[in-house]
């Protein structure tokens, strides 16, 4: 961590995910009082398009992240304990239970089919 803040005390660090891996991150970067900006799954799958290069790595997602929160004012930062992050992991786990019932779902938000669901 001493390395990275090295680097920059000022650069905004911005993620996709709010659980897991990222929450180890943001947990880490707030014990050294570092903001940590939180897009959403769904903006990032759209704006992939844009971007030159076939499928999805790893190193194409970082990128897109960090080009996305550069170029965007609305984003809102994650804290651990605030009530909009503990709310986006709720939605985030009902999601995960909706779409292990009903797989259709999952293309229904992400847009890769046109069939909606009624429920």
């Amino acid at each position: 961590m001493a390395d990275v803040l090295e680097i920059s005390h000022d650069a905004l660090r911005a993620v996709d995910l709010n659980h897991d891996g990222a929450a180890l991150l943001t947990g880490l970067l707030a014990n050294h009082q570092q903001p940590v900006a939180y897009l959403t799954g769904r903006p990032v799958h759209r704006a992939s398009g844009a971007y030159r290069g076939e499928g999805k790595t790893d190193a194409k997602d970082a990128f897109l992240i960090a080009d996305q929160a550069r170029g965007r004012r609305n984003l809102g930062l994650l804290r651990p304990g605030d009530e909009i992050a503990v709310d986006l992991r709720t939605l985030d786990r009902l999601r995960a239970q909706l779409v292990e019932v009903f797989p259709a779902l999952k293309h229904t938000w992400t847009g890769r089919s046109r069939v909606r669901s009624h429920c």
